[in-house]
Order: C-alpha cells, then sequence, then structure tokens
C-alpha cells in the first residue's frame, strides 16, 4: 500500500497523521525504548489503533549531535520490522532513511514511502528513489545532524528553505519521480533556530501554496521545551498546539508521537475550516 499524499493538501480536509516508531538506541525522544523487535510492532500496533495513516520506521537518530549509522548496522535494524508491519497491518509503512541501499531494502521488505531528511542528495539516493517509484518526502536541513545547530543563519529563513524544498522537487520531478509522489518538509528543528522554526511554522501558507503537500515534524521538539520550559515527555499539549496550527495552515500529513491527542485535535479543527 502507498501513501495518499494528496489526503488534507486543502484546509477542508482534515491531514493525515505519520507515527513515529524509532528503531534506535538513541533517538532524541524514545530512543531505546523499541530497540527490540517485539516492542516495535508492539508499538506499531498501538499507534494504528491511536489512528496512524502511516508508521514511519527509522534506524539513524537524525537528533542535534547524532552521529552516523553504517548500512549494515541501519539495514539490521529496520528491515526486519518492516517485514513482520507488511505482513500484518493495513497502513503504508514509511522509511525514514537517506541511504539508497535501504530504500531499496526497504522498498523489497514491504515499505510504501521514502521520507528523507536529506531530500534525496546522498549519493545515488535519487536515482534509487526514482527507480522504485515510491512516494517521497524531501526535508530541508541546514548542514548535517552532528553540527546542524551550530549557529545556524539565514538572511531569508522562508525563502531559503522554500526554494531548497522547490528545487529538490524539481529535481526528483527531472529524475523521473510523479509529482503527485512528492512530499516536502520544511524540517522544524534541523538547522534552524527557536526563532527560524516560529517563522516557518507563521508562514506555512508558502509552502503549502507550492503544488507539493507539505508535511510537518515538531512533535516533542526542542522548540516545544523552549516555548514551555518542559522536558522531553511533557510536551504533548505543545507538539499538539503545533499540529493544530500547521493543519490550519494547510499541513498535508503531521508527523508525531502522540497518535490519539494530535488525532483529536485535528478532527477539531477540520470542523472548524469545514463550516459554512
Amino acid at each position: 500500500m502507498t501513501a495518499d499524499l494528496r489526503r488534507g493538501n486543502t484546509q477542508l480536509h482534515q491531514p493525515g497523521i505519520m507515527g513515529v516508531l524509532n528503531v534506535t538506541p538513541d533517538s532524541f525522544s524514545d530512543g531505546g525504548r523499541f530497540f527490540d523487535h517485539a516492542a516495535a510492532l508492539s508499538q506499531a500496533r498501538r499507534l494504528i489503533e491511536e489512528g496512524a495513516d502511516i508508521i514511519d520506521v527509522g534506524g539513524e537518530s537524525t537528533r542535534p549531535g547524532a552521529q552516523p549509522v553504517l548500512v549494515e548496522e541501519e539495514l539490521r535494524r529496520v528491515i526486519p520490522v518492516i517485514e513482520a508491519l507488511a505482513g500484518n497491518i493495513d497502513r503504508t509503512i514509511s522509511v525514514d532513511t537517506s541511504k539508497p541501499e535501504v530504500m531499496r531494502a526497504a522498498a523489497a521488505a514491504g515499505a510504501g514511502l521514502i521520507n528523507d531528511v536529506n531530500a534525496l542528495r546522498s549519493p545515488g539516493a535519487l536515482d534509487a528513489a526514482a527507480e522504485l517509484g515510491l512516494p517521497v518526502c524531501l526535508m530541508h536541513m541546514k548542514g548535517e545532524p552532528h553540527s546542524m545547530q551550530l549557529n545556524p543563519r539565514y538572511d531569508d529563513v522562508v525563502r531559503e528553505v522554500r526554494d531548497f524544498l522547490l528545487e529538490r522537487a524539481h529535481a526528483a520531478e527531472s529524475a523521473g519521480i510523479k509529482k503527485e509522489n512528492i512530499l516536502i518538509d520544511p524540517g522544524f528543528g534541523f538547522g534552524k533556530t527557536l526563532e527560524h522554526n516560529l517563522v516557518l511554522l507563521r508562514h506555512l501558507e508558502e509552502f503549502t501554496a507550492s503544488g507539493y503537500p507539505v508535511l510537518v515534524g515538531m512533535s516533542r521538539k526542542s522548540m516545544v521545551g523552549a516555548l514551555l520550559d518542559t522536558p522531553i515527555d511533557d510536551r504533548v499539549f505543545g507538539s499538539v498546539t503545533l499540529a493544530a496550527i500547521a493543519a490550519m495552515k494547510g499541513a498535508a500529513m503531521i508527523r508525531v508521537h502522540d497518535v490519539k491527542p494530535t488525532r483529536d485535535a485535528l478532527k477539531v479543527c477540520s470542523a472548524v475550516m469545514a463550516a459554512a
């Protein structure tokens, strides 16, 4: 099954929800909790029960300061989980990776979407994605995970991020990826200060008007902690508020850790936007 990327890309429809499933020992929010495959499968089922439309499986942390993971290790982490999920759930499985080898193996295992924080810039990634024919999500990241939060600077963050994403989307189309199979993601928290993140959200219409559906991922991130002075496990309300704002601004997909409260908030937003 592949993702319906157009779902929710107008303000009269409820955005889809992408549930986060990190099979890593070091992700910023839930690192280590679902590293065991049995725990990962149990969490995936819980996310689906709460209303997730897509399960996003990632085997390499991209938190600030994270170090790269070898291809073999990333494959060992994600492929058994994707294979098990593909045979047992009726939702789209997304693979969160920048490596072409992992993209190919994940697609063979049953993944239906490629979610790439590096926007298919890694060697061979663009060709692999075009060859596989799966929907892709292209995210903006300034720098690399290990250094991206070291004093990021922009002259005009909205224009620069939007122009980058449009350039990558056009590159994907030129490589043979259909326009209707492309999502764009401003990359909240990836090489951005709190002010950059807030400005991007304030002007999210600049992205939703681009012709490509927009995915946003702000769940439990440091921007919530900075705004509310709360630890990671106490950021549900702030994260849901940000998701609701993104929905009201036309986001097509919301990537979250806490599916049920987000789903409830989005239902309310949808009802308001659909009112005559």
